[in-house]
């Protein structure tokens, strides 16, 4: 049994289609990022998850039955952007008031442990910063003990340390069994983190795969070149005439080369291509360069390529 099974989900919204036709398989104990400019049906798809809103059209489970059902079993929690704290109440009051709406919930001192907020239990909610909320509103998803954790954007106001330590525990909640879906905005997060990427674009599933996958799929490259003052100049020593070299190779390769983009830093030449091989022959045939690398493309470099800047018609 899948964690999650939709087939031909949609959601419209009047005339505008949030989500469109999409399939989806997730099994226990993956992390799963859920990527997408803004518009491109992040948000909706995860509400569907949760049963906050019905699909239009299409099918969806959640651990084999319907959102709601999960929901009411306590096997599938969030940490939504949305949703607010009772300010005056203290980090383990918080906690305790809603363990006491669970049949069956997590001890709280163990759930304290387990979100690194016990030296804040104390704290009242309006004196935690952003970061620590997001930890707060963490520990609550945990107290049913959830088969499906959904996230999103969990790490909003959290600094670099918390983030890592958030995404350690993550990884150790997967290890026992437990489901985890996160939406996020930080690509490098997704990239460290998830061992499966989802891309949605205006509504629909761009790619579906682990990191090599997604940027197998993008079918991009990066190309790095040093670029010296000109004809008979050396690499790597840049002035106006490098400059201006650089300038021809990029109106050269782009032009030349369809899909590829290029700049240029002063020194190094950077691009990015679905043609890497020729692209490196190409700027290798003038003098001017050297030292030319290729290795493959980042995520955010698939994330550019499989997604457009045009979300017209999408909502988030």
């Amino acid at each position: 049994m899948h964690s999650i099974a939709a087939r031909g989900l949609t959601k419209k919204f009047g005339n505008v289609t949030a989500v469109d036709g999409i399939d989806i398989r997730i099994g226990s104990g993956d992390v799963v990022a859920l990527l997408g400019p803004n518009g491109a049906g992040k948000t909706t798809t995860l509400d569907m998850m949760l049963g906050l809103i019905p699909p239009s059209s299409g099918s969806l489970e959640v651990l084999g039955g319907s959102p709601s059902d999960a929901v009411r079993a306590g096997r599938i929690s969030a940490l939504l952007q949305t949703g607010g704290l009772l300010a005056d109440m203290t980090v383990r009051e918080t906690v305790r008031y809603v363990a006491a709406t669970y049949e069956d919930p997590a001890p709280i001192e163990e759930v304290l442990e387990r979100t690194g907020l016990v030296e804040l239990a104390g704290r009242r909610v309006s004196k935690c910063s952003g970061g620590e909320q997001q930890r707060l509103k963490f520990a609550l998803a945990l107290l049913a003990e959830p088969d499906v954790l959904i996230l999103d954007e969990p790490t909003t106001g959290m600094d670099v340390g918390a983030r890592r330590k958030f995404w350690d525990t993550m990884h150790a909640e997967a290890t026992e069994g437990r489901t985890v879906i996160f939406a996020t905005h930080y690509l490098q997060e997704a990239e460290e983190f998830a061992n499966r990427i989802i891309l949605m674009n205006r509504g629909k599933i761009a790619a579906d795969g682990s990191m090599q996958d997604v940027r197998a799929i993008a079918g991009m490259r990066r190309v790095r070149a040093k670029v010296g003052g000109g004809r008979g100049g050396s690499g790597g020593q840049c002035g106006s005439g490098g400059q201006h070299r650089a300038d021809e190779l990029i109106a050269a390769v782009t032009t030349a080369f369809a899909g590829t983009t290029a700049s240029f830093d002063g020194e190094t030449l950077h691009i990015i291509t679905p043609d890497s091989d020729a692209v490196a022959r190409h700027v290798l045939a003038d003098p001017a360069v050297s030292d030319v690398t290729i290795t493959d493309s980042s995520l955010e470099d698939a994330f550019m390529t499989l997604t457009s800047p045009d979300d017209q018609g999408a909502t988030s």
